[in-house]
């Protein structure tokens, strides 16, 4: 009984490993983008068969959506991790910072998604919902530790950071919106009174030099 219940066991453990390595393979290889983002490359970096890949995902859409869903979900068990980390602008900055990768895997599979999106409103819905919702449970403790401003939402918050991400589009494009992301954050810091002050002075004492 044991053993013929471990024979049908394995072969289930063997497809849920198979279908995991290919959404990981599929995420890194849609992530770098390019003409060799294809179904073969993902089933060659899996190290699976094409036939293999297709049994799990028998369309592009498929595998498309699946990696997409795996990447929120993610994002999503990264937030509550994130809730415990001992800086809240921190833990804000570091899961903006894996968004990042994330729009870096949707970029690389646009055009399918956006086909999948115009089917799938319940795939838009599910996705805003759970990142906003992710987003905002970290800018709340932000705020509430007295370290972010608290004049902007969850979705304000979010959309600014897909405006950067898709403003650019040249190689190492994700380099440069880290770096922006961290002047970002970093002005919506609560900074303290006489330091703001300070900057205060010296731009009106600025503004009153006479110009050369």
């Amino acid at each position: 009984m044991d053993d013929h219940t471990d024979q049908t066991r394995k072969p289930r453990a063997d497809a849920v490993r198979n279908r995991e390595r290919v959404l990981e393979a599929a995420k890194l290889v849609f992530n770098a983008g390019g003409p060799e983002a294809s179904l073969e490359a993902v089933a060659k970096r899996a190290g699976v068969g094409i036939g293999t890949l297709y049994r799990h995902f028998p369309t592009r859409e498929d595998l498309f959506e699946a990696v997409y869903r795996r990447e929120v979900e993610q994002l999503s068990e990264l937030a509550e991790q994130l809730k415990n980390a001992k800086d809240p602008v921190d833990a804000l900055r570091r899961w903006l910072g894996s968004t990042v990768e994330f729009v870096a895997t949707k970029k690389g599979m646009s055009a399918a998604l956006a086909l999948t999106f115009q089917s799938s409103s319940e795939l838009a819905a599910f996705s805003m919902d759970r990142l906003t919702r992710a987003v905002g449970s970290l800018l709340d403790r932000a705020v509430a530790a007295g370290q972010m401003r608290a004049d902007i939402s969850p979705e304000d918050l979010f959309r600014a950071l897909i405006g950067m991400c898709y403003m650019h589009d040249q190689p190492g494009w994700q380099s440069s919106v880290l770096r922006m992301l961290d002047v970002f954050v970093d002005g919506l810091r609560v900074q303290p009174v006489a330091k703001a002050k300070a900057r205060a002075t010296k731009r009106a004492k600025t503004a009153l030099k006479p110009k050369r």
